[in-house]
């Protein structure tokens, strides 16, 4: 239910950018939330900065 909450007000919150500021608005404002969210994701400890560097599938070396 949480997350659910914070999607509706993470929506809303683009909506009025989107409406009130214009399309720029809403691209400020859905691109501050993913850095906020990346950054949250780090802080918490769930992210690393080498996963974003690491190469996907393939063999372990």
């Amino acid at each position: 239910m949480i997350m659910a909450m914070i999607g509706m007000v993470a929506g809303m919150a683009l909506g009025f950018a989107g409406y009130f500021g214009g399309f720029g608005a809403f691209v400020l404002v859905a691109a501050l939330g993913a850095i906020g969210f990346i950054a949250g994701r780090f802080v918490s400890g769930d992210l690393e900065p080498g996963d974003f560097f690491r190469p996907r599938g393939g063999r372990p070396r």
